[in-house]
């Protein structure tokens, strides 16, 4: 079972990026989708999370109205659109599944987790 992050990569401040995460192994239709973020020194956070068939979203304040997530069920992968990057927005983003909970924003909840993949937004 595997979950596999790509799409990180440099940006200036005000730039866009997709990150994928594609899950294999098990479905992935019937769990909450969450990415969390952690910057260097600091503690993993949650960003935002999706739930199962219904694709009801919940975000962190810090990204609501800019970020994106969506998931394409068929495809056993979730998508996190981020528009107006922002330096701050730099970190390593990982994707992760909850097979239990309705909704959580704790990484403790989450019991299967991608590897990450690198977001540096340039100023």
């Amino acid at each position: 079972v595997q979950l596999q992050a790509s799409g990180g990569g440099l940006v200036q401040a005000g730039g866009s990026l997709r990150l994928s995460c594609a899950g294999s192994g098990r479905t992935f239709s019937n769990d909450i989708m969450g990415w969390f973020r952690q910057a260097p020194g600091k503690e993993r956070e949650f960003v935002t999370a999706i739930t199962r068939r219904s694709s009801v979203p919940y975000y962190a304040d810090s990204v609501k109205g800019r970020f994106t997530v969506f998931r394409n069920n068929a495809k056993n992968t979730v998508y996190l659109q981020m528009f107006s990057l922002k330096p701050e927005d730099t970190a390593v983003y990982y994707c992760a599944a909850d097979t239990s909970s309705d909704y959580s924003r704790l990484a403790g909840s989450y019991d299967y987790w991608g590897q990450g993949t690198q977001v540096t937004v340039s100023s």
